[in-house]
């Protein structure tokens, strides 16, 4: 365990001892609280699929990953003690275990990989802990944090979540109005069990350049985010990764009942990005999304453009809030504009409730590759099909195949499958 882990852990112990001296505040810290346990037993193989262009796999030497592993995330939420100002404590304990990977086969982002050898470790977890305090409808946070704000989404598509170190605030004194707000210091990422210094995204085509290092101990971020009613709702987010860059952030959701289990939902979302001392970064994101739904089908229709110097900016382990960001790419390289096709259905319609299917299509064109070269251009495909059992001893199990082949004359063509077999234990 690390000492920042240790320390928390010892220090929220002492301070949740003091707590609890008296049967009242018992009866708030521990009957309000809950915890449970998620198993997530993960395969992942990606093949790459290069053409003459001369681009090399991910791996050198490789033209496959492929790894299996076991995973394992116990949450603890406490209640409030009593009295016009309550405290708390939350915490979540991660392992993940190696099954089967090798030297070659290794890096799809489930284990954590030795540095010097490049060979995934047998197992790797930590213990995160959050203080908590609480003042009409306001929490304080003070430690790990885990929340998905459109600015701050910690991936959780592999084995183990990405977690946050700071002080967050959460308000929702207003009716309809969440306001969030603090500063993020360090984040342990997904594939790692050790706090690291933050750093913006700088990958394939998005031409953003940092001087002086990618790295930054401070992410400011506030957010207000209001329902107007049931069809409307709005947010608003301005952050800040200091020295490297700034974004500000607008979207709307509204939902269109057009009667007999039908309706239009329309999502707009737009980022602006500017640099903050050290970097380049200059991109206007713009993204629209149009699903109809009808029964259980539902049909979306989707555009994103990047205008602007650079590509689209995002913290680096968290998942950037665009339309367009999909199992594999994101389609936000500099100048890119593309369109997506996407389809549902919920076998509920059948008499098969629990059973989903979806897939969709990405193009993106566009791409800045420099004077020397034509466009940039991408494509994906997805295939998602997910069965969730819905009662019985078996019930919160749940099985998902995830299927994606990407091509590309810029980047790594790939074909990649997933599948995820988890189960979810309320503890108390």
């Amino acid at each position: 365990m690390k000492k920042t882990a240790l320390a928390y852990a010892v220090g929220l112990s002492t301070l949740s001892a003091g707590l609890v001296t008296s049967t009242a505040t018992r009866a708030e810290f521990f009957e309000d609280s809950k915890a449970s346990l998620q198993m997530r037993n993960f395969y992942m193989g990606r093949d790459y699929r290069q053409d003459d262009s001369g681009r090399q796999p991910a791996v050198p030497g490789s033209g496959r990953m492929s790894e299996w592993a076991q995973g394992f995330i116990l949450r603890y939420e406490s209640g409030f003690t009593e009295g016009p100002v309550g405290f708390g404590v939350d915490a979540i304990g991660t392992l993940g275990i190696k099954l089967d990977s090798g030297r070659g086969s290794s890096g799809t982002g489930l284990l954590l990989r030795d540095a010097e050898t490049k060979r995934a470790q047998d197992s790797y977890g930590d213990l995160h802990a959050a203080a908590k305090i609480r003042y009409s409808k306001t929490t304080l946070r003070l430690g790990s944090y885990d929340k998905r704000l459109p600015m701050l989404q910690g991936n959780d598509s592999r084995l183990l979540p990405t977690v946050f170190q700071g002080t967050m605030v959460h308000s929702q004194e207003i009716a309809g109005l969440d306001l969030d707000a603090g500063r993020i210091s360090r984040v342990n990422a997904r594939d790692s069990q050790d706090y690291e210094a933050l750093s913006v995204t700088s990958g394939n085509r998005r031409n953003i350049k940092v001087s002086g290092g990618n790295e930054s101990t401070e992410f400011n971020i506030a957010q207000s985010a209001y329902r107007w009613n049931d069809q409307l709702s709005t947010t608003l987010a301005l952050g800040e990764l200091q020295g490297l860059y700034r974004q500000t952030m607008l979207n709307a959701l509204h939902t269109l009942p057009l009667g007999d289990k039908r309706s239009l939902v329309t999502d707009i979302r737009y980022a602006r990005s500017t640099d903050d001392g050290n970097s380049n970064v200059d991109n206007n994101a713009f993204g629209i999304m149009s699903t109809y739904k009808i029964g259980f089908h539902a049909v979306g229709l989707g555009y994103q453009a990047m205008t602007g110097e650079t590509g689209f900016a995002y913290l680096g382990g968290t998942d950037p809030f665009l339309l367009n960001f999909v199992q594999v790419n994101d389609f936000a390289n500099k100048d890119e504009k593309s369109w997506q096709v996407r389809y549902d259905y919920n076998f509920a319609g059948i008499g098969l409730p629990g059973l989903t299917f979806m897939t969709r299509y990405l193009s993106g064109d566009n791409v800045d590759l420099g004077a020397s070269r034509s466009e940039g251009r991408e494509w994906e495909r997805d295939i998602d099909i997910a069965y969730f059992v819905q009662d019985g001893p078996l019930k919160n199990v749940s099985l998902r195949w995830r299927n994606a082949a990407t091509r590309s004359n810029f980047a790594n063509s790939t074909d990649e499958n997933r599948l995820i077999l988890s189960y979810s234990l309320p503890i108390w």
